[in-house]
């Protein structure tokens, strides 16, 4: 396990620092090997950082930027995590960004899958940068523990790289990248702010199993980068 601790003061300072770092990494890919790649996650927490790195000089049209998970609903529900992203990252100076997206026109996620995975292989992997959040209960991407699906996700030898995922706990499908999909990153960050949220993440560390908290699964295997504010 390799976790590593990033606090700021305050949500802004982080949101500063982190854009800045991002930035700096999707470079690297860009100047090493013609292209770069992020991978984000939903929800409020990133708003911000979206929208600071939309903002950001970068050579964008040579960014590729995908999504860890999606709900399974169309891009004009408010649910929409590519709506999220569209909206507040894909914008201004990031307008001219890649964006790939892991929803498809079927009814079901699980028939989606084959062509989310088929988008996914033209992304330059490993990932230059993945950032992923965390549920109260320990979810992240749609990693669920709740789900039927959780331990498929997790299994680092089934060679999926994105799984349907129906979780007992929060509404709608969904699709997910699975544990070794995440994992084919060259740096992982989690993002989270709060106290409970931090302290979710480092009880989970220290006492649960990576089927009860998905999340310690991630950094039970790989480096991770902790970036928090309260």
């Amino acid at each position: 396990m390799a976790l590593t601790q990033q606090h700021f003061d305050s949500a802004d300072a982080l949101t500063e620092q982190f854009a800045t770092t991002l930035t700096r990494l999707l470079k690297e890919g860009i100047d090493k090997r013609g292209r770069a790649s992020l991978v984000v996650s939903g929800g409020r927490t990133p708003l911000a950082l979206f929208k600071t790195l939309s903002e950001t000089e970068l050579e964008w049209s040579k960014v590729d930027i995908t999504l860890a998970d999606e709900r399974w609903v169309d891009e004009s529900d408010e649910a929409s995590n590519t709506r999220l992203v569209k909206q507040n990252l894909i914008q201004n100076k990031a307008s001219e960004a890649n964006f790939v997206s892991l929803k498809t026109d079927h009814n079901d996620a699980a028939d989606g899958i084959a062509e989310a995975e088929s988008r996914l292989s033209s992304l330059t992997q490993p990932f230059d940068a993945l950032i992923l959040g965390m549920g109260e209960d320990g979810h992240t991407a749609s990693l669920f523990p709740c789900s039927a699906q959780v331990e498929d996700g997790l299994n680092m030898s089934s060679g999926k790289i994105c799984i349907a995922v129906q979780p007992t706990t929060a509404p709608h499908q969904r699709i997910s990248l699975t544990l070794p999909a995440l994992l084919n990153s060259r740096n992982i960050f989690i993002h989270l702010t709060g106290d409970a949220k931090k302290r979710v993440l480092e009880e989970a560390i220290a006492n649960d199993t990576e089927l009860d908290k998905p999340v310690t699964a991630v950094v039970n295997r790989a480096p991770v980068t902790l970036m928090w504010a309260p």
